[in-house]
């Protein structure tokens, strides 16, 4: 009779058969796969390995003792975590039907490419499928909808193309589905929000297009939604507003249009609100005013219109509110000033008017303050100077007048103030710079007057400076020193005087300098010569005096340089064939002499170039015809330059403007100026020219002003003389036809007057010599 001990050992038997049935399923299915992968990847998995015992129970039959593998007790594989290793090779040679009782597949964060495999939706135990940050690309196979278990679904951060598929609505008991950087397209399925156990929703960085369905309301459990970065159209769904536990709502970077649904404003637990860069329209609602626990509220780039709701003064832990560039008209709310956990307030590019409320100056967290490029209007008020962790000011580009409050430069933490395009007048704080911190500094264009700050002299912390277009007076020899980051400095169109500095010199980092239209004198320190990053160097309209410093010519990368309009001698350096950067070039107006130097057609880059007005002499030197980018202008009007025009300078067929007038150039205008066909403006006039003007349409449409006053010129320009068949003017060939006959008749008189004098002559000398 069977006894109940045999009855159990059956059993006993019968299981370990079972257990050794599927660990040899399994270690087989494992084995394969990392068989297959390529590379150097099987010696990322060295435990991944079967012992040679022969012994039937040390034999190694399952591998729940290999890196990455957990087992159940009864030595099922249930994890397989891989993750990190850098694996590379497909899922197509993973047999997913060995792995019954599987309930965690983590393979994210490797080099995994292809197709995933449909198969995975037969693992119904899987309560977590993690496939990010890998290379796999295809679409998402609808089986994966059969993973009735599947908690927490994240395929992100791969190459997945195609639309979402619809069968995930099934997954009753997901929490977290992260879908982002993908580039799946098509619209986001009206089924995702039947997933009402959903947490985390991430679905951002794709090509998904379509409206945002109005069923994601129904996700109850819902703390995070992530939209951003897609093509997104349409409006906002008002049920969004039912998502009481959401905590952050992230959709910029969308195509949305349409308002900002009131409802928004139920969201009592939303933290972070995102919604910038779409194309919403209408005013901000009130509402959000009752958003009590946001920090974060981001509308910028958006059509948004109307005033902004004095209830966003309510937001007792906002920390961020950026509303810039939008439509926003009417006054800032003397409310704002509530916000004392407020950070960062940027309303700049909007048509904000009024005056800053001085309860601005209540924000004692405030970082940076930036209204610029509005229509504020009146004085800054003198409690800003409260903000002492204030780092960015700027309030450029809108009505604002009157003096700074000094104050303002006693906020030691200050990196970027910007005033510029205001009606400030003045004295500028002189204790700017206080704290050491003082990167940026721009005041251009306004009216201020007075000296330069004085704690801007050894602010070694400065990388940009404009203050031109001011009525600054000050002595610029002592109120600059040495900065080791400046690259932008414009001191121009000021009442600036005295001599430039030799420190200038020591600013290794300056890439633009420009000092134009001040009272400078002197004369220009080699040590420029230093500054070797400069990119632009403008001294022109000042004083001063001197040659042109050789060292300047060790400038490599300067492309504009002007020079004009002062009082400088000497010869140009040949040495400044060297700046082969150049694109614009001016030194006119000066007291230049010498020949222009040959090496002038070494400006391969040159656009613009202007020697007028100057003692130049010689002739011009055929190189200028190298200079085929030679576009907007060659003036070399005004000098003493003689000898003919280089056939040479016909090569320069895109040269819009030309002037060689008052010279003393000779000889005719060469024939390869027909090609020059580019021609806006010509001025050859004052010279000693003479024969055919170029019959190309650009020289015809020129008037006479441009070819008046020289030797003989002819041509088809009213006002200019025609010409004859030999290409001078007719007047000129009746000319001298007259004058041969005139000279015909003086030497028959002549000859006649001679014969009979001479007999009388010869008497008379016989006479005297007697």
């Amino acid at each position: 009779m069977f006894s109940l001990y045999s009855y159990y050992l059956l059993l006993l038997v019968l299981a370990l058969n079972t257990s050794q049935y599927f660990g040899n399923m399994e270690t087989e299915a494992l084995l394969k796969w990392k068989a297959n992968l390529l590379n150097d990847s099987p010696s990322l998995l060295p435990t991944w390995t079967t012992s040679n015992s022969s012994s039937y129970f040390n034999k190694t039959t399952t591998p729940c003792t290999w890196f990455g593998i957990s087992c159940n007790n009864a030595g099922n594989v249930v994890k397989l975590n891989v993750s990190n290793l850098g694996l590379q090779g497909t899922l197509l040679n993973f047999k997913f039907s060995s792995f019954p009782y599987l309930t965690t597949l983590n393979l994210s964060s490797n080099a995994l490419f292809g197709t995933i495999p449909a198969s995975l939706g037969n693992l119904s135990d899987l309560t977590t499928l993690y496939l990010a940050v890998n290379q796999l690309s295809g679409s998402i196979p609808p089986e994966i909808g059969n993973l009735k278990s599947l908690v927490d679904l994240q395929l992100s951060n791969n190459t997945l193309t195609g639309s979402i598929p619809a069968s995930l609505g099934n997954l009753s008991d997901l929490t977290t589905l992260y879908l982002w950087g993908n580039q799946l397209s098509g619209s986001i399925p009206p089924e995702i929000g039947n997933l009402k156990s959903l947490v985390d929703l991430q679905l951002s960085n794709n090509n998904l297009s379509g409206t945002i369905p109005a069923s994601l309301g129904n996700l109850s459990d819902l703390t995070t939604l992530y939209l951003y970065e897609n093509q997104l159209s349409g409006s906002i769904p008002a049920s969004l507003g039912n998502l009481s536990d959401l905590t952050t709502l992230y959709l910029w970077e969308n195509q949305l249009s349409g308002s900002i649904p009131p409802e928004i404003g139920n969201l009592k637990s939303l933290v972070d609100l995102e919604i910038t860069t779409n194309n919403l329209n209408g005013t901000i609602p009130a509402s959000l005013g009752n958003l009590s626990d946001l920090t974060t509220l981001y509308l910028w780039e958006n059509q948004l219109s109307g005033s902004i709701p004095p209830e966003i003064g309510n937001l007792k832990s906002l920390v961020e509110l950026v509303i810039n560039t939008n439509n926003i008209n009417g006054t800032i709310p003397a409310s704002l000033g509530n916000l004392s956990d407020l950070t960062t307030l940027y309303l700049f590019r909007n048509q904000l008017s009024g005056s800053i409320p001085p309860e601005i100056g209540n924000l004692k967290s405030l970082v940076g303050l930036v209204i610029d490029t509005n229509n504020l209007n009146g004085t800054i008020p003198a409690s800003l100077g409260n903000l002492s962790k204030l780092t960015i000011l700027s309030l450029f580009r809108n009505h604002l007048s009157g003096s700074i409050p000094p104050h303002i430069g006693n906020l030691t933490n200050l990196k970027d103030v910007q005033l510029s395009n205001n009606t400030f007048s003045g004295n500028m704080p002189q204790n700017l710079c206080r704290g050491g911190s003082l990167e940026n500094f721009t005041a251009a264009f306004n009216n201020f007057t007075g000296p330069i700050p004085k704690g801007l002299k050894n602010c070694s912390s400065l990388v940009r400076v404009r203050l031109d277009r001011n009525q600054l007076a000050d002595n610029i020899s002592e109120a600059f020193g040495v900065y080791p980051n400046l690259d932008y400095m414009d001191l121009s169109q000021n009442n600036l005087y005295g001599e430039l500095s030799r420190t200038w010199g020591e600013c290794h980092n300056l890439k633009h300098l420009s000092l134009s239209s001040n009272n400078i004198s002197g004369s220009i320190p080699s040590e420029l010569g230093k500054s070797t990053q400069l990119g632009k160097l403008d001294l022109s309209d000042n004083h001063l005096v001197g040659e042109i410093p050789k060292e300047l010519m060790k400038l490599n990368l300067l492309i504009y340089l002007n020079l004009s309009h002062n009082e400088l001698t000497g010869q140009l350096p040949r040495e400044i064939g060297s700046l082969s950067e150049l694109e614009h070039l001016d030194i006119s107006s000066n007291n230049l002499s010498g020949p222009i130097p040959g090496e002038a057609g070494k400006w391969s880059k040159l656009l613009y170039l202007s020697l007028s007005c100057n003692i130049f002499n010689g002739s011009i030197p055929s190189q200028i015809g190298d200079l085929i980018s030679l576009s907007i202008l060659l003036d070399l009007s005004h000098n003493e330059l003689m000898g003919g025009i280089p056939s040479e300078i016909g090569s320069l067929r895109n040269l819009e403007n030309l002037n060689l007038s008052h010279n003393m150039l000779s000889g005719n205008i060469p024939s390869s100026f027909e090609e020059m066909k580019s021609l806006l403006s010509i001025d050859v006039s004052y010279n000693q020219l003479e024969g055919r003007i170029p019959t190309n349409k650009a020289f015809q449409k020129f008037s006479f002003d441009a070819f008046k006053n020289n030797k003989d010129l002819c041509g088809n320009v009213s006002g200019l003389r025609a010409c004859d068949s030999s290409g001078t003017s007719k007047s000129n060939a009746i000319d001298k036809h007259k004058k041969t006959g005139y000279d015909t008749l003086l030497i028959f008189a002549g000859t006649q007057l001679f014969s009979i004098t001479y007999p009388a002559i010869t008497h008379f000398t016989r006479v005297l010599v007697t």
